[in-house]
């Protein structure tokens, strides 16, 4: 099903002067789209690039109609990863069009997600994840800090096929739980929702990979950074941006003391 022949939901006239509502919204849309991509009978490879491509084609279009005056950087849009005019823009959307395509291509699995974050002169500022095949979104327009929830042990959200050995140290110097689960955005909105008490991450990303979840998550006053504690940055030349600690800021001393600790050779 092409891009083409989706209809965007009518935009919230807050969309029109509200940079969250707008991230929430936009999201949201291609979530629905998504989830009719899932719907078309392809399989494998060819539906995990045809999620990436109409989810990117939806995004882009969503931004050039509503704010076409920004710079955009996308995943799935090569050239804006070189795009030096973005370096100097007030204000650029960095999306990540389908976080989790492994996921979304094995049906029911829930948990991929959309990122749209809006980074301004150094900061993010607004940003919203949508998990479409859980029905939700969350954003900086209208998350809420959840209430904790009792364990007996941190629970620590890793992937599912590739816990970096950093993660497998932290989790035995603090007698955590680890708790596998599919894309970034999930993972993080697992600290922001309350059933992960931290994300860690040292195996290479880049900045669409945690620009919205990091927004979302500093909205409920989750300590966000890099392994190392210093700051995260984004709309950098280098895209990369290869590690991240997102976790309750009740816990974040020893996470990353524990993380500190740790061999260098993880």
């Amino acid at each position: 099903m092409p891009a083409s022949s989706f209809t965007p939901g009518v935009a919230p006239e807050s969309v029109a002067q509200d940079d969250h509502a707008f991230a929430e919204w936009a999201a949201t849309e291609a979530g629905r789209l998504l989830l009719q991509v899932r719907t078309t009978g392809l399989e494998g490879k060819e539906l995990k690039n045809a999620g990436d491509q109409e989810s990117n084609e939806l995004l882009l279009s969503l931004l050039a109609e509503h704010r076409p005056g920004d710079a955009v950087l996308s995943e799935e849009s090569l050239a804006s990863h070189g795009d030096t005019e973005r370096l100097t823009a007030d204000r650029v959307w960095i999306i990540d069009p389908l976080d989790g395509t492994r996921e979304f291509s094995e049906p029911p699995r829930d948990d991929w997600a959309v990122h749209v974050a809006l980074w301004s002169k150094g900061e993010l500022v607004a940003g919203a994840v949508a998990l479409p095949a859980r029905d939700m979104t969350l954003s900086t327009a209208s998350v809420k800090a959840p209430e904790p929830e009792p364990s007996s042990a941190l629970r620590i959200a890793v992937s599912r096929t590739r816990a970096p050995a950093l993660v497998h140290h932290v989790a035995e110097a603090l007698g955590a739980e680890l708790v596998p689960m599919g894309s970034a955005g999930v993972k993080v909105m697992a600290v922001v929702d309350g059933t992960a008490d931290a994300y860690i991450h040292a195996g290479g990303q880049y900045e669409w990979d945690s620009a919205a979840p990091v927004a979302v998550a500093r909205a409920v006053g989750a300590h966000t950074s890099r392994i190392d504690g210093s700051p995260l940055a984004y709309n950098q030349a280098e895209v990369l941006l290869p590690d991240l600690v997102v976790c309750r800021t009740e816990v974040a001393e020893r996470v990353l003391s524990a993380i500190a600790a740790a061999p260098e050779d993880t």
